[in-house]
């Protein structure tokens, strides 16, 4: 049995005074007595240059009058950071008297108890705490003079936590989430991250339903469409996707895929990609609704990030001198010349992906299994994509080294600087990896391959693919959705279970040590205070190592769930016409999400530093880009990539409803014959073109290809013309109606609440009343006195 008198066991050594007891009694009223763990390998060698580094900072924290106790255990030294109380005091004073004080007479804040405040504080003066050498935590964490450093977790805060909110049996309260005690233990901008997530969840809802109702629009027709009909019992031969092993084939062989592009490929998806795109601006105008609310609420609407930064520097060191702001136009320069460079390079990442589809379709045509050469440009498309999603895990890992480089040579003036340029940048090269395949497969498939002897070929060999005579539609849809459902679901068992298996592991094998390095404890106190005050020696050590055990976390750990948001709802706007069913993906996705985030932050990972904002900072630029993105590549999938234009115009102008009165005929009769011209093998250009498909004893005369060409001397048609203007004519109309839509629904919602001026405006003149009163009061005492 381990007593709390037995501190000789423990090996606790005080750093102000060696024979002090780790917690003194006259002490116990502190709300907390330890608000930072440093973690370093225990050295035997005190000579040692990374000793004496460790030492030095160690001293530079006492002159600031900072209490360190230090723990020695199983090879392990753990220091205990506690800082003063008037610390604490002079950032609450600076804080009153700055002009970014949002508080009102009645609710003055009392920072000696809000521990998360104090967490913000201590973590800002020790990454400025600096040693003889200029070196600083970060330098003394990356040379191993420390090996970690963590704030501890309140475990009566964390269990509420969990209770109501950190669990998958909350999964059933969809839109149910605690922000303000997520602020008050993690800090604005975990809190906003959520609000944000669960408002972005809330509003997939219409769309989702729209877009189902599109995709049942589609599915009412799917048995007699004309179109599909058509193509199911056409007869025509189309002429050999390949040159090598590929013989002709019947239009009849892509029925089921005329029958999948009817699904996403009809009059519901223009509709929807209208909608899609004012919802967006919709969702980031009512968005900027609901934040001013939650900020107005918390008391940090007119909170000032420099002045933040200016106050934790004085209290940091009270003869400081403020981080000037500095511009370089050559630095600019050369960082805007590099981020040029990354994204050529990843523009010509998609076109190796292009030619290893090429390449596959080859192989795979000339495979000896039926199956294969049956459905090569099937199996080429699925690869590309499954290859198109290992390419993006690879290079997002390498976007991020290159982003942070770039950010060092900027030399930005401090971390929010840093972290905003940082944002832009990864997502930017992100953006790129992401959708620069998908951009190929809307614009540029099949629309420069050539026709029938003057075929376009990758180094005068090999054929580009082409789209099956349903439309290249389908092979955005099938590339999106393998995208986004690989994308979601293999990054959440893995964003979930990597941190789980790696939390057991740990526990596991420090379960024993535990269990010898701290002993037991028998106090009543330790068991009711659930290690958040006046613990004692052992159960401290405890509360240590199991906040030790925790995976670690950075700066950037919340950055990187708002950049996977962010990226599917880029995924869900920008390309919503070929894909209806992304928004029904997104929230479902989002519903498991929120809590699967949820739980990682509470109860597997370390506790996130609290950091204080009034807004997602740059992301909200980034959103709004997305929204204007969405519109200008909607507009050109429905006016380019989908047979809408073309269908429009055959039945107004070319179909039998245009040609004729006769009512019997659907207008759209005889479309898909109509979108197809003729090679003949009398001329001597196809004939060489199909030269080893006529050798192969194929006796035919002519075969159909799609495109407006005549059948006589393969000229483009008057129609492609009509057709091209129309398509040009329906994008430009499309997005001025559209972004004159986002304007006046940006123009007509107020980002600001009534409430939330008003609840302003008197709080204002409360403050104001209450200043006056306390200048009249001292005036009346002087007018005594005299």
């Amino acid at each position: 049995m381990f007593f709390p008198d037995q501190e000789d066991d423990v090996a606790l050594h005080e750093l102000d005074n060696g024979n002090e007891p780790l917690l003194p009694s006259q002490r116990k009223n502190l709300p907390r007595l330890y608000d930072y763990v440093l973690v370093a390998e225990k050295m035997e060698d005190m000579e040692d240059q990374i000793f004496k580094k460790q030492d030095a900072f160690i001293c530079e924290l006492k002159q600031k009058n900072i209490k360190v106790t230090k723990i020695e255990r199983a090879g392990k030294v753990f220091f205990g950071i506690c800082a003063p109380e008037e610390m604490f005091a002079k950032y609450k004073y600076l804080l009153k008297v700055s002009d970014a004080c949002n508080w009102s007479g009645e609710q003055q804040c009392d920072l000696s108890v809000s521990y998360c405040t104090r967490i913000r504080i201590v973590h800002f003066v020790l990454n400025n705490t600096f040693i003889g050498s200029g070196e600083c935590l970060r330098d003394l964490l990356y040379q191993g003079a420390f090996e970690s450093i963590f704030c501890l977790h309140e475990k009566k805060e964390q269990k509420k936590l969990r209770t109501k909110w950190a669990s998958w049996f909350a999964v059933m309260k969809l839109f149910q989430q605690p922000v303000t005690d997520i602020k008050d233990y993690f800090g604005e901008k975990v809190a906003l991250y959520y609000l944000w997530l669960g408002w972005y969840t809330r509003m997939l809802i219409p769309a989702a339903v729209i877009g189902i109702v599109v995709f049942l629009y589609g599915l009412a027709f799917f048995n007699t469409s004309p179109l599909i009909h058509e193509v199911c019992d056409s007869n025509i031969i189309m002429c050999p996707r390949c040159d090598i092993r590929c013989s002709v084939w019947n239009l009849s062989d892509t029925c089921s895929n005329a029958k999948v592009s009817q699904l996403f490929d009809n009059e519901g998806t223009v509709a929807f990609a209208m909608f899609m795109a004012i919802w967006a601006t919709l969702f980031l105008e009512l968005w900027k609704r609901h934040l001013a609310l939650h900020v107005s609420k918390w008391k940090v609407f007119d909170w000032c990030e420099e002045e933040e930064e200016l106050i934790l520097e004085i209290v940091n060191n009270p003869q400081c001198k403020p981080k000037e702001f500095r511009h370089s136009y050559l630095r600019s320069i050369v960082v805007l010349l590099l981020v040029t460079l990354v994204l050529v390079v990843i523009i010509g990442l998609a076109h190796a992906l292009v030619i290893c589809r090429v390449l596959t379709a080859i192989l795979l045509s000339q495979s000896d299994w039926d199956f294969f050469r049956d459905h090569a440009n099937t199996i080429a498309m699925l690869s590309g994509a499954v290859l198109h999603y290992i390419t993006i895990q690879v290079m997002t890992r390498i976007n991020k080294i290159v982003a942070f480089k770039l950010c060092e040579f900027e030399k930005t003036r401090s971390f929010a600087a840093t972290e905003k340029r940082f944002t832009v940048k990864m997502f930017t090269f992100q953006f790129f990896t992401l959708f620069s395949s998908l951009f190929y497969v809307a614009f540029f498939l099949g629309r420069f391959n050539g026709y029938p002897g003057n075929y376009v070929r990758i180094g005068g060999k090999w054929r580009l693919e082409e789209c099956h005579p349903s439309g290249c539609l389908t092979d955005l849809f099938i590339q999106m959705a393998v995208i986004l459902v690989l994308k979601q679901t293999i990054n959440n068992i893995f964003e979930f279970t990597v941190p789980w298996l790696k939390l057991c592991l740990k526990r596991t094998k420090a379960k024993t040590m535990r269990k010898k390095m701290c002993g037991n404890c028998c106090r009543k106190a330790c068991r009711e205070e659930e290690g958040n005050f006046n613990l004692c020696n052992p159960c401290m050590l405890r509360s240590w190592l199991e906040n030790y055990d925790l995976n670690d976390v950075n700066a950037f750990s919340l950055f990187n769930e708002f950049l996977e948001m962010v990226l599917q709802f880029s995924f869900t706007t920008i390309f919503v016409a070929a894909f209806p069913l992304a928004p029904l993906l997104a929230l479902i996705n989002n519903i498991f999400e929120i809590r699967l985030d949820a739980i990682k932050m509470v109860s597997l990972e370390r506790r996130l530093v609290p950091k204080k904002t009034n807004d997602i900072g740059v992301w909200t630029r980034i959103l709004e880009a997305v929204g204007v993105m969405a519109v200008i590549a909607n507009g050109l999938v429905i006016g380019i990539s989908s047979d809408f234009i073309p269908r429009l115009a055959y039945r107004y102008h070319y179909g039998p409803c245009a040609t004729s009165n006769s009512t019997s005929l659907d207008c759209m009769t005889g479309y898909i014959n109509n979108t197809l011209a003729t090679a003949f093998m009398s001329n001597d250009k196809v004939r060489e073109d199909f030269k080893e498909l006529i050798d192969n004893g194929y006796n035919i005369t002519q075969c159909s290809y799609k495109d407006y060409r005549s059948d006589e001397d393969q000229s483009l048609t008057s129609q492609f013309w009509l057709i091209l203007a129309l398509r040009f004519a329906f994008v430009i109309l499309f997005e001025h109606v559209v972004v004159m839509c986002k304007f006046i629904a940006a123009w007509f919602i107020p980002d600001n609440p009534i409430r939330v001026k008003n609840d302003r405006l008197n709080d204002k003149l409360r403050r104001l009343k209450k200043e006056l009163q306390e200048a009249n009061a001292i005036y009346d005492s002087r007018s005594t006195d005299v």
